[in-house]
């Protein structure tokens, strides 16, 4: 892999029973297909689920769980969280996800594709930005937003009106591009200190 590559893990946080969350991402991870500078790792929760409540030492099934999800994310040069807005924030998924890690996110730069109602996922976004920069990430400014989402895609899970999305998601990817990239050279440079 080219060293101007970078490797972006895309998070999709909701593990609900009949979820809408996978057509976005799906969406989302498609939008970097004609991209040369991106690998994308698509990561769902819900094949990850981590309990809520933190201890000290997780269970043994749960440590080899957490092990595997810890590598993936380690993997990443970025991050872009999928969510939806659920009682004006992110689910609890997503929150126990980034509990159980912390090393993982530091130095990398973090994008958000936020859905929901009227606010279109943007509530859970702002509080995630400063989740992540105490976990010494860096939260991207751009995002992408769904303003009632279920009536903006077709069966296929296809955008029925695709400009403004598909424009958000390029000034979101290329963003996140040069972030991953400023912070890989950084840190190649001199090392960040966890």
């Amino acid at each position: 892999m080219s060293s101007d590559r970078i490797r972006v893990a895309v998070i999709l946080s909701s593990v609900r029973r009949g979820r809408f969350g996978p057509t976005i991402a799906n969406w989302f991870v498609g939008t970097a297909d004609q991209r040369d500078d991106i690998e994308v790792d698509l990561i769902d929760l819900a094949d990850y689920p981590l309990p809520t409540g933190l201890s000290d030492q997780p269970e043994p099934d749960v440590a080899e769980l957490l092990a595997a999800f810890s590598a993936r994310l380690a993997e990443a040069d970025g991050f872009v969280v999928v969510t939806p807005e659920y009682n004006h924030s992110f689910p609890a998924s997503l929150k126990a996800a980034v509990d159980w890690t912390q090393h993982e996110w530091h130095a990398k730069p973090v994008g958000f594709v936020g859905y929901g109602g009227l606010a279109g996922g943007l509530r859970a976004v702002q509080q995630l930005k400063h989740i992540f920069t105490e976990l010494h990430a860096v939260p991207v400014r751009d995002a992408v937003s769904f303003h009632g989402p279920w009536s903006q895609f077709d069966a296929d899970g296809n955008l029925t009106e695709p400009a403004d999305a598909e424009a958000a998601a390029k000034t979101l990817w290329d963003k996140l591009s040069w972030w991953a990239l400023a912070t890989k050279e950084a840190k190649a440079r001199r090392p960040y200190d966890n």
